[in-house]
């Protein structure tokens, strides 16, 4: 059956639609099984095939897992639509600013290990943000600066409520074509937009600075850090800045809307620099630059939802996970963010710049990951997402 339905994939179009209604099901749950990792019918693809036979979406890596077991893995459509080479649950992606809860993660080891305080000022661990002024009054020639009534803090910078920007004048026209200490230096150069804890501003230097901060006390890179605390134990293979040969070959091609918003067309990501695997052009980008797949994020997931331990090894102690998982921002503010996770009340997660969002449900116990690379849609591909959600919590909800 799986050797028929892949030459079916490869014939036309018009014959290919014509027999998604009845083989794609099937051609989906094979490749789930085949991976070793449910064992249960299709549930969710269902729900978004619609939107890949409009092409209003080209495909799609969708999994949900509890904190003891990935619950169902299933794929839909397309990782190269011209090339015909259907999506796979292995697909890589870039996951953008999911990178950013990760980094929250990484911190909270040092604050576990008692080398980094929340409240600490950022200035005491890097010495090029004392004296750094707000920004009183702005126009076309003028800025005036001020004081802050107290310098940002590692806490201010997780839950973008440090006054810094979005990114610095230098972050142009990659994110990732400086070493992170230069960049962190241009943001220590910028004065801040507000008085820190008075509004919030989605920042990815604010992110940049707390991996900064965990290479200056760890005294090691911040990819290393990664790799030795999370990746390589938690068994995250596929997750890094710089994909290899073999990991490129897996990214999904990405899409964007096609002229006159009608079908889809390749194209790039425009964030970062190419090649990807180029280890001496491209830097990592704490806040955006990791690329990953559906089963690694589940892992760190279910770690998360464990209150810090997986498959028996303890990686951040409840409390950590607690300050990563509710809300820091003032209460005067209605965004609610907390150390990197976008929160509220029962969940928390985070999306991305091309469309991945991944979301864990303490109320009902789920962890949905939705990898897709998209950096817009056409026509109601936007609700695609959605689609598998509403799937997802029918078939495995608690409160079903």
């Amino acid at each position: 059956m799986f050797i028929h339905l892949t030459c079916y994939m490869e014939r036309p179009t018009v014959m290919w639609k014509a027999l998604t209604r009845h083989f794609v099901p099937m051609f989906l749950t094979t490749v789930a099984l085949a991976s070793g990792v449910v064992a249960q019918e299709v549930k969710i693809a269902p729900a978004v095939q619609p939107f890949v036979e409009k092409s209003e979406l080209a495909g799609a890596v969708m999994l949900v897992a509890n904190k003891e077991k990935v619950l169902t893995a299933e794929v839909a459509g397309w990782a190269d639509i011209a090339a015909k080479k259907p999506m796979a649950l292995n697909s890589v992606f870039w996951i953008a600013s999911q990178s950013k809860p990760i980094t929250g993660a990484a911190l909270m080891v040092l604050v576990d290990e008692g080398r980094v305080s929340l409240d600490d000022p950022v200035e005491k661990y890097l010495p090029e943000f004392r004296g750094q002024m707000v920004a009183a009054f702005r126009s076309d020639d003028t800025v005036l600066l001020r004081k802050p009534k107290h310098p940002i803090t590692v806490r201010n910078v997780l839950a973008h409520t440090s006054g810094l920007p979005f990114q610095s004048a230098i972050e142009s026209p990659t994110l990732d074509m400086y070493p992170l200490h230069i960049r962190v230096r241009s943001y220590a150069m910028t004065p801040l937009d507000f008085e820190p804890d008075s509004n919030y501003q989605y920042s990815n230097a604010g992110i940049n600075v707390a991996a900064r901060i965990i290479e200056v006390v760890a005294k090691t890179s911040f990819e290393k850090f990664l790799d030795d605390r999370f990746f390589q134990p938690l068994g995250m293979k596929d997750t890094t800045f710089w994909p290899n040969e073999e990991q490129a070959s897996r990214i999904a091609t990405a899409y964007k809307p096609g002229k006159n918003n009608m079908g889809l067309e390749p194209t790039t990501i425009g964030q970062l620099y190419y090649p990807l695997t180029d280890r001496t052009q491209r830097f990592p980008m704490p806040a955006g630059g990791l690329f990953s797949t559906a089963h690694d994020m589940a892992r760190f997931y279910q770690m998360l939802m464990n209150e810090g331990l997986f498959e028996g090894k303890k990686y951040l102690s409840a409390d950590a996970v607690k300050s990563l998982t509710s809300r820091q921002t003032p209460a005067a503010l209605k965004n609610s963010y907390g150390l990197g996770f976008a929160v509220s009340e029962t969940t928390f997660g985070h999306g991305g710049a091309y469309s991945t969002n991944s979301n864990a449900d303490k109320q009902n116990g789920l962890i949905v990951i939705w990898l897709v690379q998209h950096a817009g849609f056409p026509g109601e591909g936007g609700k695609s997402q959605e689609a598998f959600k509403r799937a997802a919590y029918e078939a495995f909800s608690k409160s079903k």
